[in-house]
């Protein structure tokens, strides 16, 4: 391991906080880490880490380090970067982060094609809910509904996202069918609930065209999306949905959409999020390739959903593209 090596490493511990999280992530032996940093500070003269029992932290030598590591770090990337860039055609990893639903059901499928077209390329897919660090963690893209807040990051809108009302019959025959805004109130709904972010409402514009709130009544909170459609078929209660969580349980009747003259705003679209505006090749193709998956102009997931686009005051004669 030669000294820019050894600088990323101790990056990756000051930012990780200790030396066995390293090692988990780099899979490699802790005492593998701690001979690295020792032979750094032989290397560079100083000590660099104060080390006790329980913790780690920098000396005043490895605060000032840690600075050149990270632009080491971020030269490094946009030199790889560059270089990807006069690639024709896709080499080495693409590293990939999406929420979790949506990952199982659209990116994987793209994954699989992309592979099978350009199979010297290794791809690492990541699923979670939470928003990562794209620079930091080292990610090529991320696929995320709602516009991103990291005004540092690209953001290029692949599809809308329309939100149903939806219940089983068993629910409707429970509870009878809601008519109105008041009967939707009251009845049990199941709500997504993760790290703080509870979805208890639904905006929607009323007769005179002004946007109002419509607060649910929360019987059930889970933070896998899925779970919500499975809990709307129980019977037990009613879900408010995006239509990209769907897949053929309107068409086969196990779900029903509710309340269809209710002008329900749109959820948050689907984004592909990147950190470069000149984006690799490998990037590039592989946004194309989901776009294949989920439908250029129109969202696959609105066929799952018959005569979607009237339905929730959806206007038929707008063009998709433009959503």
């Amino acid at each position: 391991m030669d000294l820019a090596s050894r600088l990323l490493l101790l990056l990756e511990v000051e930012e990780f906080g200790t030396f066995a999280k390293v090692s988990e992530h780099r899979n490699v032996d802790r005492s593998v880490i701690s001979k690295q940093i020792a032979k750094l500070e032989d290397e560079l003269g100083v000590r660099v880490l104060n080390r006790t029992t329980r913790s780690l932290s920098l000396t005043a030598a490895g605060n000032e380090i840690i600075t050149q590591a990270r632009a080491l770090r971020s030269l490094l990337n946009e030199t790889k970067r560059l270089a990807h860039n006069y690639h024709s055609e896709p080499k080495g990893k693409l590293k990939i982060t999406s929420a979790t639903h949506f990952g199982r059901i659209y990116v994987q499928p793209a994954i699989i094609e992309f592979q099978k077209r350009f199979p010297q390329l290794e791809v690492e897919l990541r699923l979670d809910d939470r928003i990562v660090d794209m620079v930091g963690e080292g990610y090529d893209i991320g696929f995320r509904f709602g516009q991103p807040k990291d005004s540092s990051l690209i953001a290029r809108k692949l599809a809308r996202n329309r939100l149903a009302i939806v219940a089983s019959p068993d629910f409707i025959k429970r509870y009878k069918l809601p008519t109105t805004i008041n009967d939707l109130q009251t009845l049990p709904c199941a709500v997504y609930s993760n790290s703080g972010l509870v979805v208890d409402s639904v905006n929607y514009k009323d007769d005179d065209g002004i946007i109002k709130s419509l607060p649910l009544n929360p019987a059930y909170k889970v933070n896998d999306p899925e779970m919500l459609v499975r809990a709307a078929e129980s019977g037990n209660v009613f879900a408010v949905i995006s239509a990209a969580m769907l897949k053929d349980e309107v068409l086969t009747g196990s779900l029903i959409p509710i309340m269809t003259d209710l002008n329900i705003m749109d959820y948050g679209a689907l984004y592909a999020v990147y950190p470069h505006r000149d984006s690799p090749v490998k990037t590039r193709l592989f946004i194309e390739a989901m776009k294949e998956v989920i439908g250029n102009r129109v969202p696959v997931w609105e066929s799952f959903i018959p005569n979607f686009d009237t339905l929730y005051g959806n206007d038929e004669s707008t063009p998709a593209a433009l959503l």
